[in-house]
């Protein structure tokens, strides 16, 4: 555990998916001391006197919310320098503080991170995730599921917050969602960045999340909002600080050329993303378009917070070439290994669904684990050399 070796260690990820939760129980358990920089009078004596205030702290403590006193790194840093015992500091931040290069340089070395996510589907049915299990060791069973037709709507806009699943219908986790983002925008980014127009924040949201699994385009994500490119790139940042958008990374390779070197946009939970678009489920289903964009974010934050509970690292990217070759989601394993996924939302698969996978299979040779088009149907089947169709239930439904 990163408490038996790190001095500090940092739970960061969006409000509500756990972190303080887990941050209490942890230290409790430890005998660790708890403040919380949400408290008003806490914050302003941390930012008053951040080098007393850390030297007053017990030996050890979790500092909830850190994000909110940026100035204690540095008196942290100092502290951990002159005491570098493990397991001394315990934080968490609703920002991240990896897009603020002096923060998290200021403890490079003496903090590991840990990213905490909204709940995955086998975590909502109470049930360990192993797709990624199957996905590198090239190995789905034959066997047949049952379709989730309306359910994977019904899935899609449940998102993955534990507070708005919790909720009683369908419309009350919607109310959750929406104000879920108005308070981080109220909270949240007002904190972070002094922006006068405010309101222009959560009009770029509903703008990325119309294009979530789409290529970054700043200049269209900005045409609506009638602000410069400079200031919409600002604004995309931070939306990813406050875990609300993420940046997918192309991927790589020096026996290919003609890439596409320009990132996706996803929103970090669907749930958020319907709830901004003001979509149901019933009107995401008559959505084909709109449907199958979601369904690649839904796909890939899925596959995210399974790996993230995972002591392997595995990397996350997208691929696409000039010639429009491309493949939803590249997953590289330490290194060593490297899988492919496609997104479908449809109950069909062709063989020609899996051109791009057995490009990138060719390409990589023995590297290769596996291709697989995740589709809503029936069946897990083999497709050739290391190619599988999959049903999209698979990546939860755990039966044998």
């Amino acid at each position: 555990m990163a408490l038996q070796d790190s001095p500090v260690v940092l739970l960061h990820g969006p409000r509500q998916c756990g972190k303080t939760t887990l941050a209490q129980v942890v230290g409790a358990a430890r005998g660790f001391t708890y403040y919380t920089f949400d408290d008003a009078v806490t914050l302003a004596a941390a930012t008053a006197d951040p080098v007393g205030f850390v030297d007053d702290l017990p030996d050890r403590v979790v500092l909830d919310e850190i994000q909110r006193a940026p100035a204690l790194f540095t008196s942290i840093k100092r502290s951990v320098d002159r005491d570098r015992r493990p397991g001394r500091f315990l934080l968490t931040g609703s920002a991240n503080v990896l897009l603020v290069p002096s923060l998290a340089d200021s403890l490079a070395g003496r903090m590991e991170i840990v990213r905490l996510h909204p709940l995955a589907r086998a975590e909502v049915a109470g049930d360990a995730p192993h797709f990624l299990d199957s996905l590198f060791a090239g190995a789905f069973t034959a066997r047949p599921y049952e379709r989730l037709r309306d359910g994977l709507a019904e899935r899609i806009t449940g998102g993955g917050y534990p507070a708005a699943l919790a909720r009683s219908s369908a419309r009350r986790r919607a109310t959750w969602y929406r104000d879920y983002v108005e308070s981080l925008v109220q909270r949240d980014v007002r904190d972070l960045a002094r922006i006068r127009a405010l309101d222009a924040i959560p009009r770029l949201l509903d703008m990325a999340a119309s294009q979530t699994a789409r290529v970054v385009n700043v200049a269209e994500l900005g045409a609506p909002l009638q602000l410069s490119r400079p200031t919409i790139a600002e604004y995309l940042t931070l939306l990813e600080r406050v875990f609300l958008v993420e940046r997918l990374q192309p991927w790589h390779h020096n026996r290919l050329s003609r890439l596409i070197k320009t990132p996706k946009l996803h929103l970090t939970d669907t749930g958020v993303a319907c709830a901004v678009l003001g979509l149901d489920a019933d009107a995401l289903a008559a959505d084909r378009g709109t449907l199958g964009q979601l369904l690649e974010s839904f796909v890939v934050q899925e596959l995210r917070r399974e790996a993230s509970g995972r002591d392997d690292d595995i990397r996350f990217h997208h691929f696409r070439d000039r010639d429009g070759v491309e493949v939803d989601l590249i997953l590289e394993q330490g290194g060593r290994r490297v899988a492919g996924v496609e997104v479908k939302a449809s109950a069909t698969v062709t063989a020609a669904d899996f051109r791009a996978l057995a490009k990138v299979r060719d390409t990589v040779g023995a590297r290769f684990a596996a291709g697989v088009v995740l589709y809503d149907g029936e069946s897990s089947l083999r497709f050739g050399d290391r190619m599988f169709a999959v049903p999209i239930r698979a990546m939860w439904d755990l039966s044998a």
